[in-house]
């Protein structure tokens, strides 16, 4: 092995170099050009291997490595200015047990008996500066000592005030935050650039920070940017103890500060934290990419101090990566069960969020074009949690002009039956629902799926086989199957022609399934916009499909989770005569088409009708729906003078203000269990919003 002077492997020094000079041409396209190239999670990647590195060779750890610099270098078209104190970066953990080390380190000198968490903003790192209450600078982190002067640009920024208010006003005050661009501006803004011609962003962080560096301050100003403050920098006339009590006076200021901060005592508070918003990051109006821990008590972080980059006495705990680069190879579409047409990107295979994907939906082809995504495009794509893949928008940056733009097609490519596009709808549907080949694929599927009939064995291949074979001609023939039916089919025998293991399975299923609960079956039918969330409410209030069947759209649009939508769309469902041949077949092979009889108990809600909004925190809406019904009440999904009581959760919305304005009586939560536990008389002792 061929070693340097300092002892440095040569093959570890190039690569120490090559790893630097790549970094740093991220971090250019990043933050000086708002035209990234790669992910956040393959920047992360490259700068956690250069930092490996330097940790086997320390002597390549030098001052001018991007591990000791703030990597967010200046663009020429604004004039330097000189942060008052130093802006730093922020030291990255991304699991548990790199946040334990962290936490050892950090605490070894000295115990802390308060943190603080809040959300790490994905936007621009900006510095405000105050002098007596008026805005004198804003600039943003630069290099950390150096930043770039968009002040003009930051004081058409609603949610930052040009002079604070209050009596309190500090002599001088710089204050540190994240300029951002709410996900849904984020999407509008897209749409309107790629309708001009123009390029879309790939993310809203890079919108926001290219919406910032403007040089009209017009064009920023049509932006709807918005900041939330963060930090403290220099400051005189202004020393709080913590962390937490400066956020309290930055507020009185009328600074814009974040509701979500919370101070834990031990580690344990900060797990949860991050636990609950790793959960709930997509409930946030904007982009966050993990959560940021501090020392909540001033003196200790001054006493802590910091690195030549960044401060010890705080961390960036980041949540696993969900969006990812990858080459579009084409877009291709499918016809689903009720004939909705998706286009979908095939993609080079990729791993985000936690699995490897080759396909992620672009939703539609207004979706298409107003993302300004073209076939053979490296694009971003974004996998969050559970949710299906879905492509975000192209990396501009990176075309080679072999693009090609995506045609949506004119007819079905199952049944070349013409395309339809209702009015005021953004899908194209095929509406050849009954012999399209690809929709009774697609039904019968459904029929077997858990949220349905729950069938096993009818999967993908075996609803193709039974269609091919032609032993069904839609989903209302299945529960007539029997041995000889499925004889005829190679799917279901084995070779010397006596059926397959999985075809007597699919008997017996069958069987079973004609037994399900009466919400199932009406998740079966594929009834638009029919899920388990309002089949279960409807299979409550009517207890069979006759019932249903005969319900009128005023009566089905009153059931709590429906709403006059869906029922027009079960209306016209149940309107159509081959949809009324499919329950009847059902029903003569013996399906169950009623809920089952409970046992009747007391019912002391009888004749009540109840509406239940917002988030209760014991009871899931359909468990509080339940609650009513089995004590004899009905729950309506609307207020109206007739409503004897409105159950009110957290965001209760505008089912809340109409209570207020009809006088209907309101429970919260609490009056909610003493209205089941004791009655109407009890509740409404505790009910407010009457007389």
């Amino acid at each position: 092995m061929t070693v340097d002077p300092t002892g440095v492997p040569v093959e570890a020094r190039q690569q120490h170099a090559d790893l630097s000079r790549e970094v740093e041409d991220l971090a250019y396209r990043y933050y000086v050009l708002a035209q990234p190239t790669a992910s956040d999670a393959d920047y992360d990647a490259k700068m956690r291997e250069l930092s490996a590195l330097e940790d086997e060779w320390p002597a390549l750890r030098t001052p001018d490595s991007p591990t000791q610099k703030v990597m967010e270098s200046l663009s020429t078209d604004f004039a330097e200015v000189t942060h008052l104190e130093r802006m730093m970066s922020l030291d990255n953990v991304f699991s548990d047990e790199e946040f334990a080390a962290w936490l050892v380190r950090a605490t070894r000198e000295v115990p802390v008996p308060a943190w603080m968490c809040e959300l790490k903003i994905d936007g621009l790192a900006v510095d405000l500066v105050y002098e007596n209450g008026r805005l004198v600078r804003a600039a943003t982190r630069g290099d950390g000592a150096t930043g770039e002067d968009v002040t003009l640009n930051v004081r058409t920024i609603e949610s930052i005030p040009a002079t604070l208010k209050g009596s309190a006003v500090p002599e001088l005050l710089a204050v540190r935050g994240e300029v951002y661009l709410p996900t849904e501006a984020f999407a509008r803004l897209n749409e309107r650039l790629v309708a001009g011609g123009k390029a879309p962003f790939a993310n809203p962080r890079n919108a926001a920070a290219g919406s910032l560096r403007m040089k009209d301050p017009r064009v920023t100003a049509s932006r709807p940017l918005a900041m939330t403050v963060h930090g403290v920098g220099a400051r005189r006339g202004f020393d709080p103890a913590s962390q937490s009590a400066a956020y309290a006076h930055l507020q009185e200021l009328g600074l814009p500060m974040s509701s979500r901060y919370e101070v834990v005592s031990d580690d344990a508070g900060i797990r949860r934290y991050v636990a609950h918003w790793g959960e709930h990051r997509h409930d946030v109006e904007h982009e966050i990419d993990g959560v940021v821990i501090k020392v909540d008590d001033l003196s200790l972080q001054r006493r802590l101090g910091s690195t030549a980059r960044a401060p010890r006495w705080a961390v960036a705990w980041k949540y696993p990566p969900e969006e990812v680069n990858t080459k579009l190879r084409n877009i291709t579409v499918n016809v689903g069960r009720t004939g909705r047409v998706t286009p979908f990107g095939e993609l080079e295979p990729v791993h985000v969020g936690g699995v490897t994907v080759s396909t992620a939906t672009l939703h539609n082809a207004d979706e298409i074009k107003r993302k300004g995504v073209k076939i053979g495009d490296t694009v971003v794509v974004r996998r969050a949690g559970d949710v299906i893949p879905e492509i975000v928008g192209p990396v501009v940056a990176v075309r080679d002009g072999s693009e090609k733009t995506y045609r949506f097609p004119k007819k079905c490519p199952a049944c070349a039956t013409t395309l339809v596009r209702p009015v005021g709808e953004a899908d194209a549907r095929c509406p050849n629902a009954r012999s399209c080949p690809a929709q009774l694929r697609e039904r019968l599927f459904h029929v077997g799926s858990r949220g349905a009939l729950d069938i096993e064995v009818l999967g993908y291949k075996a609803a193709a086989a039974l269609l091919d074979a032609q032993l069904v001609t839609d989903e209302g023939d299945l529960f007539a199957l029997d041995a000889d039916a499925l004889a005829r089919s190679s799917f279901f025998t084995k070779k010397d022609g006596s059926l397959s293991a999985n075809a007597l399975r699919l008997l017996d299923q069958l069987e079973l399934a004609k037994h399900r609960q009466l919400w199932r079956l009406l998740v079966a039918l594929s009834i638009r916009h029919v899920g388990p969330e309002v089949a279960r409410p409807l299979a409550r209030e009517f207890g069979s499909i006759e019932r249903i069947q005969a319900a009128s759209a005023d009566q089905l649009a009153d059931v709590d989770g429906v709403g006059p939508t869906i029922a027009q769309a079960l209306r016209e469902w149940f309107d159509v005569d081959w949809h009324r041949d499919i329950v009847a077949k059902w029903q003569s092979a013996g399906v169950v088409m009623e809920e089952k009889q409970r046992d009747e108990g007391p019912r002391p809600l009888a004749g009540l009708s109840v509406v239940v909004t917002g988030t209760l925190a014991r009871f899931s809406r359909d468990a509080a729906a339940a609650a009513v019904q089995d004590r004899g009440g009905k729950v309506s999904g609307s207020v109206s003078k007739k409503t004897s009581f409105v159950v009110v959760g957290d965001s209760p919305g505008t089912k809340y203000d109409k209570a207020v304005q009809l006088k209907v009586p309101i429970l919260d939560e609490a009056g909610f269990q003493v209205l089941l536990d004791d009655g109407p008389e009890a509740a409404a002792k505790v009910a407010v919003g009457t007389d």
